[in-house]
């Protein structure tokens, strides 16, 4: 998974192993980028597919999170495709909004379609149908708009990718360079990897910047260059993330100059070290700067304790950065480095001890969450979201396994770099001795070495004068050129130990980048949380609010009191649903459909557009999961909204609501 500490024995081996396991463990329960929740659509009135006897006079949907409307975010269109709705979408609770319908409508099948944009950043859209008086044909297509697909999507997809894969190159590389191997900051080739970071980061912004507008509402790739659009995009969090993300890009590039210029003009001494220290701060301020402008408008930035989860997001994206990326750059430095200055074993230890330490954290993030994010565990193989996490683990496993066969590479590299020293400074003294012993024979032997250096030389000279003189000097030097560079290749690859660390870095660094596709294809995933969440609103909403022949009236409708065991269906049975008395019957079922067996229950009745109400009832309990109460009055015909209150434990407990058409 990463370089580690080079291991000191058996013991220690397999304590680091065990870290890196946990770590594997707990950055795929993070999703490697924080999340929190999607918006999912969890409500709605009328609710899918039920046929209701008279117009109502509004539509509401419930999500699962607050989300962001237009004036068109929320239609409603009649069986020929002509919208019905007047005025514009109102937030009429935390997470309900409602659109005013026209008066008068008649019967058939209508479609409600929705396209907003959730807290989180992502586009949501989806469509239902419900009836007036009887289902009828309808010109309209149930899917709806698409956001966030097609090409368009495609795009922004791609463009999320370069911007996460340009960030860990920039930090990352930046890092491995001061605190592991400065004198790569005069290496061409890394000084490369660092500004193609910096390069691709700031191209991705930008593009993600004009795609924006277009990737949330048209999907349509024309409106790409839309000024107006483009203002709307700049108001929103997300727009005001991008554009602080390219202003500290710029005092990046400060940094980037003058780590690859002034810093590699200064000798050995207190006037580098303290460069050196200026350089790691201001580095750490603008790479936590730019992992914020992810922290911000993203996942970290809603759902459960967001105070928490958003420090914990920039902590997590530089744990990366520095693993990923200075793999990245490592890789680079054992493949580019030229043969006069290669990486010292010295700085592939210290890079193990810092991706060791970035394990650590990550580890310590990804707990946290992971619990943010999953809810249960069943969301991880009965959600999209959990399926793709399968995926990413066995990514991680096989990194992790090739990182145990790195680790012993980089422990023979060091072993041999000492056992070099050591003989360097017996060659050193033999050649003392031998010198001292015998001075008159190396003057001699050099002489003639000399003499003959010269006779060569001469006799080439002689022979290039004439017409070919140019032809023969250019093929000369590009004989010495080739020579000079498989000379370099030799003395990479002359090191067994260096190159079988290369191919095992090479081998994590490819895994590394079809795992970060995988990590952004997560982060625009709906995570298992809100996904069951809505699965669960989606199966019940077909049984909701139905008035079967008998007059019977069934609410199914899905909680979560935020504790550890806090989520279930409450169903509520009205019957005869009508003006007077009725018999009321409550079933409160775990999600896997058991009788849910909880402190307490109460249920109120409120006709809004009368203002009557709340009216209490307290119903009860019959048995495990089963409240009734009976002689319910409902004084008089209308769109009620019912509401139940569960109660899980002493300090949990959530209200849910449904509407639905009594008498």
């Amino acid at each position: 998974m990463t370089r580690t500490i080079t291991p000191t024995g058996h013991r220690g081996s397999l304590r680091t192993l065990v870290l890196l396991l946990l770590a594997a463990i707990g950055a795929l329960l993070a999703g490697a980028g924080p999340a929190s929740a999607h918006a999912a659509l969890t409500g709605s009135d009328p609710a899918q597919g039920v046929v209701v006897k008279q117009a109502p006079s509004q539509v509401s949907l419930t999500f699962s999170e607050k989300v962001a409307m237009n004036d068109d975010s929320l239609r409603v269109l009649d069986p020929r495709g002509k919208p019905v709705q007047t005025g514009t979408p109102a937030n009429v609770s935390d997470t309900t909004y409602a659109v005013r319908l026209k008066n008068g409508l008649g019967k058939g099948t209508y479609t409600v379609t929705y396209q907003v944009v959730s807290a989180d950043s992502h586009p949501v859209s989806g469509a239902y149908t419900f009836s007036i008086g009887a289902p009828s044909q309808t010109v309209v297509s149930g899917t709806g708009p698409v956001a966030g697909g097609g090409a368009v999507g495609g795009l922004y997809a791609f463009g999320r990718y370069a911007s996460y894969a340009g960030f860990l190159v920039l930090a990352g590389g930046a890092a491995f360079v001061l605190a592991c191997w400065q004198r790569g900051a005069g290496v061409r080739a890394l000084q490369r990897l660092v500004v193609g970071g910096w390069l691709t980061l700031t191209a991705a912004t930008l593009w993600l910047l004009l795609l924006r507008g277009s990737y949330t509402t048209s999907g349509k790739f024309a409106d790409v260059f839309d000024l107006g659009l483009l203002g709307q995009v700049l108001q929103t969090k997300t727009g005001a993330a991008l554009v602080s993300r390219l202003l500290l890009l710029a005092a990046a590039a400060l940094f980037v100059a003058v780590l690859f210029g002034a810093y590699t003009k200064r000798e050995e001494g207190q006037e580098k070290r303290d460069l050196t220290f200026g350089l790691a701060i201001g580095g750490v301020v603008v790479a936590a700067g730019l992992a914020s402008s992810w922290a911000m408008a993203e996942h970290a930035s809603v759902g459960l304790q967001p105070g928490i989860a958003m420090p914990v997001d920039v902590v997590h994206l530089l744990a990366v950065a520095t693993w990923l990326g200075g793999l990245t750059a490592l890789l680079v430095a054992l493949y580019r480095a030229p043969a006069e200055t290669p990486v010292e074993a010295s700085a592939v230890r210290r890079f193990s001890r810092l991706a060791f330490g970035s394990v650590v954290v990550l580890v310590a993030t990804g707990i946290y969450q992971s619990w943010r994010q999953l809810g249960s565990w069943s969301a991880f193989t009965d959600s999209r979201y959990g399926q793709l996490l399968l995926v990413k683990i066995g990514l991680v496993a096989l990194l992790v396994g090739i990182a145990s066969i790195s680790r012993r590479w980089t422990g023979r590299l060091a072993d041999d770099a000492h056992d070099a020293d050591a003989v360097a400074v017996a060659t050193e003294a033999g050649k003392t001795a031998a010198a001292a012993e015998e001075p008159e024979k190396e003057r001699v032997t050099a002489a003639r070495a000399a003499e003959k250096e010269r006779a060569a030389t001469a006799k080439a000279a002689g022979k290039n004068n004439g017409s070919g003189d140019s032809e023969r000097a250019a093929q000369l030097a590009r004989q010495r050129v080739a020579m000079a560079t498989a000379r370099q290749k030799r003395l990479r690859d002359g090191d067994a130990n260096r190159f079988g660390l290369r191919r095992t870095v090479l081998a994590e660094a490819g895994v590394a980048v079809v795992l970060l596709a995988v990590t952004t294809w997560l982060t625009q995933t709906e995570p298992g949380r809100t996904e069951l969440d809505a699965k669960a609103a989606s199966s019940s909403s077909s049984a909701s609010a139905t008035a079967p022949s008998n007059g019977a009236l069934t609410l199914d409708m899905p909680f979560d009191t935020g504790g550890t065991d806090g989520k279930g269906v409450v169903s509520i049975d009205l019957d005869p649903a009508r003006v007077g008395g009725n018999e009321m019957h409550v079933y409160v079922q775990r999600p896997n459909g058991r009788a849910f067996d909880i402190p307490e229950v109460k249920v109120a009745f409120t006709l809004e557009a009368k203002k009557i109400g709340p009216l209490p009832v307290t119903p009860d309990h019959i048995t495990t999961g089963h409240w009734s109460a009976s002689g319910v009055q409902i004084p008089m015909a209308g769109d009620w909204k019912i509401a139940v209150t569960v109660r899980t434990s002493d300090i949990d407990q959530v209200t849910v609501s449904k509407n639905a058409q009594i008498g």
